[in-house]
C-alpha cells in the first residue's frame, strides 16, 4: 500500500492489483472503498477491473445492491458483455439467489466457456434445481465437453437432493468419458454412495480407487461412523495410517465415531495420536470434549475446554451436555450461570440444554427464567432451532408441575410438529388427566398431524394413570389398524399395566401370554407391581420368579416380591427374600431431592448431614415433628 500512495499516477493494472491484493486478504468492503477512489480519479477501467470488484462485491457486507451497482457501471462503460465479467456476474446473482438474473446474464452472453456453464449449473444446484442443472449439462455437451469441476458441482447437487438415480448416471457417464481418473471425481462418486448408497456399493468403489488419498479415507470412515459400524471405523483407521497422513479431519470424525460407543481406551489412543502429529484446532479439541463427556471423564472434558479458544458456543454446548448425560444438573446450570458475565450470547441448544437440566432438578423459576429470556431475545436462526427450544420449554414446564403453564406454551407455538403434539400428550399422562390427552389426541387427528409410535405410548400412559381402559384398549387396536403402527414391548407393557391397575389381572396375564415380542423384565414388572395393589399372592410369585429369571439382580423387583409376600403375612418368604437380596449385595440406591430457593439449588438425600445449614435445618424438622405430635388446641 505504501508504494501504491509513492506513485504520482498508478495505471489500470496497479489499480486493479491493489485492489486484488485487497479482495484475495479478505478486506472486500475496504477494496469496493478503493474502487470509488479509482473512478474518482478519472481511472479508465480494462477487462480484468469489473471481474476483480465482482470478487469484493461477493465478500462485501453491501449484498445485492452493490452487484446491480456494478452491473449498470459495467453496461454503460461497454464491459457488459464481456466473457470474464459475465462469469463473475452470474456468480454475483446466484449468490444473492438471484436465479432469473444470472440466467438473463448467461443467454445474453455471446460467448461461453466452460467457467460459464459451470457456473451457472453450480448456481440451479445450490438452489436444488438439480433437474434444470442436468437440463443445461447436455446442452452444454452439445458445444463442449465438461471438465472435472462441472462433473463435481454435479454430483454435489446429487447428494444435496438425495438424487442417486441421477447420480448413478453421472457414475456411468464419467467411466465412459475417461473422467472417473481424476481423483477429485472418483471422490464425489464415493460421497455420493457413503450419503445414498449400500454399504457394498461405497466398499466396491472404494476398492476401486487406485490412488485413495485422505478425503476419500475419510470418508469411509464418515460412512461407517454414520452406521454406527464402530468396529470398521477402527479397523479402517489403521489401514489408513498405513497408506496416506491422517489429518484434523479424520481424527475428528474417528473421534466421534467413538463417542457413540464410549470406547476410553481407543479414544485415548486417538487423543495420543493427535498430540504425537501435532494436530490441533477447535473442531478436534470439541470433538475430544464430547468424547470424554460421554465417557464420564469429565476432567478431561473441563481442561480441554480451557484450550479451546474462547466463545466457542459448540464446545460450550457439548459441556453442558457432558454435564447433564453423567447427571451433574447443577453443575450444569452453574456453567451456564458463570457464561453470562463473560458476555456469550447463548444459542438455542445451549439454552435447552439448560432448559433440560431444570427439568431434572425441578428447578420451575430457574425455568421461567430462561424461557422470560428466550422471548426477549429473538436470535432463532432457523425455524428448527425455534422449535427445539419451544418444546424443551414445554418438557420443562410439564416435568416441573406446571401443566397449565406448559398448555399455555402449547397453545402460543406457531408451528407444533408431532413431537410437540405427543409432548403435551405425555404432560397429560403424567399427571393423570387422561380424558385431556384424548381430546388433545383427537385435535391432533383434526389439524393433519400423523401420530408415532411415541405418540401412542404416551396416550397409553394417560389411559393407565386414569383408569380409562375402554378408551386404552380402542386406543391400542386403532394404533395397527388405523394407522398402519405395529406395536411393540413398550405399547404391551401399557396395556398390560392399564389392565392390571382396573384388577383385570388375568386379562393383562393373557395379553402378555399372546404377545409374539418375548416379555422382559419391565411387562412383568406391571403385573408384578398390579399383583402388590391387589393382593393377588399367586400371581405376583409367578411374575417375580419369570422377572428374577430376567434380571436377577435388579433390587427393585425383590423388594416388590417381598411386600406380595408380606401383604398375606408369609413372613418366613419375606425373610427368605431378604435374605437372598443381602447374600447378593443388592442395595436400592437413594432418591435425591432439590429445593430451589432464592436462586439456590439445595440437594438433599435420606439422613443427608453434608448440607453447610444442617443443624437449622434439623432443629427446624424436630421443631415440626413437635407441633405435629402435640395435642390441638382448642378454643373451648
Amino acid at each position: 500500500m505504501m508504494v501504491f500512495k509513492s506513485l504520482k499516477e498508478p495505471g489500470t493494472m496497479m489499480w486493479n492489483l491493489i485492489i486484488k491484493y485487497h479482495v484475495d486478504f479478505g478486506y472486500c468492503d475496504e477494496a469496493l472503498l478503493l474502487y470509488g477512489k479509482m473512478r474518482e480519479v478519472g481511472v479508465r477501467h480494462d477487462s480484468f477491473t469489473f471481474p476483480v470488484i465482482n470478487r469484493a462485491v461477493l465478500g462485501a457486507n453491501g449484498g445485492l445492491c452493490f452487484g446491480e451497482i456494478v452491473h449498470c457501471l459495467a453496461m454503460k462503460i461497454g464491459f457488459g458483455l464481456d466473457l470474464y465479467f459475465g462469469n463473475t456476474l452470474i456468480e454475483v446473482y446466484g449468490k444473492f439467489g438471484c436465479i432469473g438474473h444470472a440466467y438473463k446474464v448467461f443467454d445474453e452472453m455471446l460467448e461461453r466457456d466452460l467457467v460459464t456453464w459451470t457456473s451457472m449449473i453450480s448456481v440451479l444446484v445450490s438452489e436444488g434445481n438439480v433437474g434444470g442443472s442436468f437440463t443445461l449439462f447436455e446442452k452444454m455437451r452439445a458445444s463442449m465437453e465438461p471438465n472435472s469441476v462441472t462433473l463435481i458441482v454435479l454430483f454435489r447437487g446429487c447428494c444435496d437432493s438425495g438424487s442417486l438415480i441421477e447420480g448413478r448416471q453421472m457414475h456411468g457417464y464419467v467411466i465412459k468419458s475417461g473422467a472417473l481418473i481424476d481423483g477429485f471425481v472418483q471422490n464425489s462418486v464415493l460421497r455420493l454412495y457413503k450419503r445414498m448408497g449400500t454399504d457394498e456399493e461405497v466398499e466396491n468403489f472404494f476398492g476401486e480407487i487406485h490412488q485413495r488419498d485422505v478425503v476419500s479415507w475419510n470418508t469411509l470412515i464418515s460412512f461407517y461412523s454414520l452406521t454406527g459400524d464402530i468396529e470398521q471405523v477402527a479397523k479402517i483407521f489403521c489401514k489408513m495410517r498405513g497408506e496416506v497422513e491422517v489429518s484434523m479431519e479424520t481424527l475428528t470424525l474417528a473421534i466421534s465415531a467413538l463417542a457413540k460407543s464410549g470406547n476410553l481406551s481407543q479414544g485415548e489412543q486417538l487423543h495420543c495420536c493427535a498430540i504425537k502429529l501435532g494436530l490441533q484446532d477447535d473442531a478436534l479439541q470439541t470433538s475430544l470434549l464430547d468424547f470424554y463427556g460421554k465417557c464420564g471423564k469429565l476432567g478431561n472434558s473441563t481442561l480441554l475446554l480451557r484450550e479451546i479458544t474462547g466463545g466457542n458456543t459448540i464446545a460450550q454446548c457439548a459441556m453442558m451436555s457432558s454435564y447433564i448425560q453423567n447427571g451433574y444438573f447443577k453443575e450444569a446450570i452453574e456453567f451456564f450461570q458463570k457464561m453470562q458475565p463473560a458476555g456469550h450470547k447463548p444459542r438455542p441448544e445451549i439454552l435447552s440444554n439448560v432448559l433440560n437440566a431444570c427439568t431434572h432438578l425441578g428447578i420451575l423459576q430457574f425455568g421461567r427464567e430462561i424461557h422470560g429470556y428466550s422471548l426477549r431475545n429473538s436470535f432463532y436462526s432457523h425455524e428448527e432451532d425455534n422449535a427445539c427450544l419451544e418444546t424443551s420449554i414445554l418438557n420443562m414446564y410439564i416435568r416441573c408441575g406446571s401443566i397449565s403453564s406448559a398448555r399455555l406454551c402449547f397453545d402460543r407455538m406457531l408451528v407444533k410438529d408431532v413431537v410437540a403434539w405427543t409432548s403435551m400428550i405425555e404432560g397429560y399422562a403424567t399427571h393423570g388427566f387422561g380424558l385431556d390427552a384424548l381430546e388433545l389426541f383427537c385435535q391432533m387427528i383434526e389439524e393433519g398431524v400423523t401420530p408415532n409410535s411415541v405418540t401412542f405410548l404416551s396416550l397409553l400412559s394417560a389411559f393407565s394413570h386414569s383408569g380409562l381402559v375402554g378408551e386404552g384398549c380402542k386406543a391400542f387396536h386403532s394404533m395397527k389398524w388405523r394407522f398402519g403402527i405395529e406395536p411393540n414391548l413398550d405399547h404391551y407393557t401399557c396395556i398390560v399395566d392399564l389392565l392390571g391397575r382396573s384388577g383385570m389381572l388375568k386379562e393383562a396375564l393373557t395379553i402378555i401370554m399372546k404377545m409374539t415380542a418375548f416379555p422382559d423384565g419391565r411387562i412383568w414388572g406391571a403385573l408384578l407391581s398390579a399383583s402388590v395393589i391387589h393382593g393377588d399372592r399367586e400371581l405376583g410369585e409367578y411374575a417375580a420368579q419369570r422377572i428374577l429369571e430376567l434380571e436377577p439382580d435388579n433390587v427393585g423387583y425383590y423388594t416388590l416380591l417381598s411386600n406380595v409376600q408380606a401383604c398375606t403375612g408369609k413372613w418366613n418368604e419375606v425373610e427368605e427374600v431378604r435374605k437372598a437380596m443381602f447374600e447378593k449385595d443388592l442395595k436400592k440406591k437413594p432418591g435425591w431431592s432439590f429445593i430451589e430457593e432464592k436462586g439456590n439449588i439445595h440437594c438433599f438425600v435420606s439422613g443427608d448431614r453434608s448440607h453447610n445449614q444442617v443443624e437449622v435445618i434439623y432443629d427446624v424438622l424436630r421443631c415440626l415433628r413437635r407441633k405435629v405430635q402435640e395435642p390441638e388446641c382448642l378454643p373451648f
